[in-house]
């Protein structure tokens, strides 16, 4: 039964150490992304050209 509890604490404190390096990674600037925005021009008219298709619908006065 002392296997358990050793075992469980020690993932506790992996599973904490995990959490805190992921919240320095996210701090520093890591998961930021500066490549989308200088591209994203470059794409935005196949992006408007899909929402503006014309309709099927025809007035039949």
């Amino acid at each position: 039964m002392g296997v358990i509890y050793i075992l469980l604490t020690v993932s506790v404190i992996i599973g904490v150490a995990f959490f805190i390096v992921f919240l320095m990674a996210v701090k520093s600037g890591q998961y930021d992304d500066s490549y989308t925005p200088s591209v994203r021009m470059l794409f935005e008219d196949e992006i408007v050209k899909e929402q503006t298709k014309p309709s099927t619908d025809t007035k039949t006065d």
